[in-house]
């Protein structure tokens, strides 16, 4: 996909052997007000697959803005010698255009070989016209509908929804075809921003495949963290305004993170006690018979460069614990049918039975009936047929992927105070375990971002004390270091849970068995 270009700035730099990279030279970026770092410096080079990480709001969307050359750095400067980038966009497509076309359409070096094409067809130049098949026959402009259409089906589009215009799909599917656009434009450099959100597992693991033969480079932001193990060859965390490098997949950075970590503050407690026996020395001694030592010593203390001290991202602090037990058997699905009364059931479940405990991750295709199942067993759906059975003293706390219980029009605190807390300093202070500080609280619901929203839904859960948790993709929209806190809660938890998930690497550190659908089967 990042195939050698024939133009003469490629042609030169082949001949120099200068190589194609990115150059942050003491870089300062700033957004509202807030500055997201002040000198950062940084080389990205041909063929690294670069994982951009950071809490929500560490500006790492705006890094890739600049980076693609959509805004000036506030100071320092930008070095971009990659001529085609390309950067997933974050808006929904709309066209009346058939998906496939749309696509295919967007990639501006095929629609440039056409227009030459079509311009020397009309002229009737036969060299001119040789050129212009010859390039067209180089960018395989014959091929590019069969091209387009694969990496569709890859996506998860049928032939029927391929041939579809891009307004009459849903927003999750026009989402997915701005990935395709991405993925199929010519680029030496690929910016993607949650590439994985509306995916499901297959539609993943596909893209995992696509991106690791990559041979441009790349800058992911990502808050997959199984996604990110696969592909990324470096990280990037931006934490506290600055910029840190850690070399390999995520794995490696939490290894490597840990260690730094422990580095930084050896070396700060080490330089504290230094300073605390210069300063006691200089105090004893600047009166007496060692004053010329003591005035030394304070000179050198008064230049001496501080370590400063090691800080770990602000993390939102959970608490899930029930405090009712729950009978042995939790639920119990026999000889059911899930679905809606107009159409076939969408799932069957011969038997399945979740004990106290236990903590099953539902997976499944998008739309194979995962949160019908879920509203199913919390009895907002009858089911078609069959039973599902409760057990004693069980008390269900839900959490929801789309929080479609949050009102807008509710301030934050609002919200938690209809939840059941009593007084609006409790709620405050509550407030703050989740993030939400200062006059965060009174932003309105509505103009939450999803990662907000989902925090507010997970405090308003955590108030029930349920000991039977059925979970709709608890990590959507987190940023990693709120995914790792949930992952501690949930496998600290006593009760038992439910959840909905996609993230690999939740299932694989809290599940104790796995309930999968595949075709209308509950396994």
């Amino acid at each position: 996909r990042s195939d050698d270009r024939t133009d003469h700035a490629a042609g030169a730099r082949r001949k120099t052997r200068e190589p194609l990279v990115i150059r942050l030279r003491e870089v300062a970026l700033s957004r509202g007000g807030r500055t997201l770092f002040a000198d950062a410096s940084l080389i990205v080079s041909p063929g690294e697959r670069v994982a951009l990480i950071g809490v929500n709001g560490s500006g790492k969307t705006t890094l890739l803005s600049a980076l693609a050359g959509e805004l000036s750095p506030d100071a320092g400067d930008i070095d971009q010698q990659w001529r085609a980038v390309v950067r997933l966009e974050q808006s929904l497509p709309s066209s009346t255009q058939p998906a496939w076309r749309y696509v295919v359409d967007s990639d501006p070096e095929l629609a440039e070989a056409r227009a030459e094409l079509a311009a020397a067809e009309a002229g009737h130049d036969g060299l001119e016209l040789a050129h212009a098949h010859d390039r067209w026959n180089e960018l395989d402009g014959h091929g590019a509908e069969a091209r387009c259409r694969a990496l569709l089906a890859g996506l998860g589009f049928s032939d029927v929804e391929a041939d579809r215009p891009v307004d009459a799909l849903s927003g999750g599917w026009r989402m997915r075809l701005n990935l395709a656009r991405a993925l199929f434009c010519r680029s030496e450099l690929l910016l993607l921003d949650e590439p994985t959100n509306h995916l499901d597992l297959e539609g993943i693991e596909w893209l995992e495949d696509q991106l690791r033969v990559w041979r441009g480079a790349m800058i992911v932001v990502a808050h997959d963290r199984a996604f990110l193990d696969t592909i990324a060859t470096r990280v990037l965390e931006m934490s506290r305004g600055t910029l840190e490098s850690y070399n390999g997949n995520y794995s490696a950075y939490i290894l490597q993170r840990t260690e730094r970590r422990a580095q930084q503050r050896a070396e700060y407690e080490a330089q504290q006690r230094h300073i605390e026996e210069t300063e006691d020395y200089i105090r004893r001694y600047m009166a007496g018979q060692r004053s010329t030592q003591a005035k030394g010593r304070l000179k050198r203390l008064e230049r001496l460069e501080r370590v400063q001290r090691p800080q770990d991202a602000q993390q939102i602090h959970v608490d899930l614990q029930a405090t009712l037990r729950s009978g042995d058997l939790v639920l119990g699905l026999y000889d059911l049918e899930v679905g809606y009364d107009s159409g076939r059931p969408l799932v069957r479940v011969d038997e399945a039975e979740a004990r106290r405990g236990q903590r099953v991750a539902l997976v499944g295709p998008n739309g194979s009936g995962k949160t019908t199942l879920l509203r199913t067993i919390m009895r907002r759906l009858r089911p078609l047929s069959g039973r599902v059975r409760v057990g004693s003293a069980v008390r269900i706390g839900y959490f929801s992927q789309v929080q479609d219980h949050l009102a807008s029009g509710k301030s934050v605190l609002e919200t938690l105070l209809d939840a059941g807390i009593e007084s609006v300093a409790e709620t405050r202070s509550f407030l703050a375990r989740y993030g939400f500080r200062g006059d965060d609280v009174f932003k309105d619901v509505g103009v939450l971002s999803g990662g907000e929203r989902a925090r507010v839904a997970i405090a308003i859960l955590s108030l029930a004390k349920a000991n039977f948790l059925l979970l709709d993709e608890p990590t959507n929209h987190l940023d990693i270091p709120s995914q790792e806190v949930l992952q501690d809660v949930l496998l600290s938890f006593g009760g038992t849970i439910l959840m909905v998930s996609h993230d690999r690497y939740l299932i694989r550190e809290v599940a104790t068995q796995v309930w999968a659908i595949a075709d209308g089967t509950l396994h």
